[in-house]
């Protein structure tokens, strides 16, 4: 389980282009610039690439990198620099297996880890935001819709009716029904303002989406459902040794760079890019 820069996964943020300047100093680790003279880059694109290359220069110095790579002014490093930064982690990064002790305390800590997600059944009626459409004029016969239908205290036909008559989704053939959804099933807009609550009936408000404004009414609601230890232990272990790697390279950087030569760039205990 690696993660490095160049041809690999980092998983920094640093995708910003960098800027051309005539004034910006040339940062350097041990000697080797880690760009061009002249340019500029974004705080994390620079410590992601002297990150990459405190590793590419250990890699060397161990012999799993000829001496004479080298590195790009772009940032990219060569396919076997990639190689032999992979060889060195593996041998570096000694991470052993949770125990069965850390992970049920990880799985104590967070009992909805794994658990199936919660679900309702949805009525709406969708009245859809098409091109020309008077936005105003909408939201008008919507809200006017929404207090009718709250008011109305006949356990649902009346919402079938109106989702019939109104409604611009398919679904209002059938009387508004969308049957039993997930939060993955929806739209997220849609689902954050439905699920996470334990609403039922008609909601209070319009709910707003890339589709429209809908009035929904929650026919019922199923709470998500918790996995027991024994189904989630192998998912929570991988979570605890992902942890404890990322805590392992981020402290060997840290050595690395306290004994390297750093120009232009400053790194501390906290920086570890290749891992954010």
């Amino acid at each position: 389980m690696t993660s490095t820069c160049g041809s690999h996964d980092c998983g920094c943020s640093g995708a910003a282009t960098a800027a051309a300047t005539t004034e910006a100093p040339v940062a350097r680790i041990n000697g080797v610039a880690l760009h061009a003279a002249g340019v500029q880059l974004p705080a994390d694109m620079l410590r992601q690439r002297a990150c990459t290359e405190l590793l590419r220069q250990q890699a060397q110095r161990q012999g799993l990198l000829a001496p004479d790579d080298e590195s790009g002014l772009n940032g990219a490093t060569s396919a076997a620099a990639s190689q032999a930064i992979e060889q060195l982690l593996e041998r570096e990064l000694q991470v052993p297996e949770p125990s069965e002790q850390a992970c049920r305390r990880y799985h104590a800590a967070h009992p909805g880890f794994g658990s199936q997600g919660e679900s309702a059944h949805l009525r709406h009626v969708l009245f859809a935001v098409t091109p020309g459409v008077d936005v105003a004029l909408l939201r008008q016969r919507a809200e006017r819709l929404l207090l009718e239908l709250r008011c109305a205290d006949d356990g649902g036909p009346r919402f079938a009716e109106a989702a019939r008559e109104w409604s611009n989704c398919p679904s209002g053939a059938q009387g508004g029904d969308l049957g039993w959804l997930t939060p993955e099933d929806c739209a997220p807009e849609f689902a954050r303002e439905v699920f996470g609550s334990h609403e039922v009936g008609v909601l209070a408000r319009l709910v707003h989406s890339r589709f429209g404004l809908h009035v929904v009414q929650v026919c019922g609601r199923k709470a998500a459902k918790p996995k027991v230890f024994e189904e989630v232990q192998a998912s929570i272990a991988l979570v605890l040794r992902q942890q404890a790697w990322v805590n392992a390279l981020r402290q060997y950087l840290q050595l690395l760079a306290g004994s390297a030569e750093l120009e232009g760039v400053q790194l501390d205990a906290a920086d570890s890019p290749l891992v954010q």
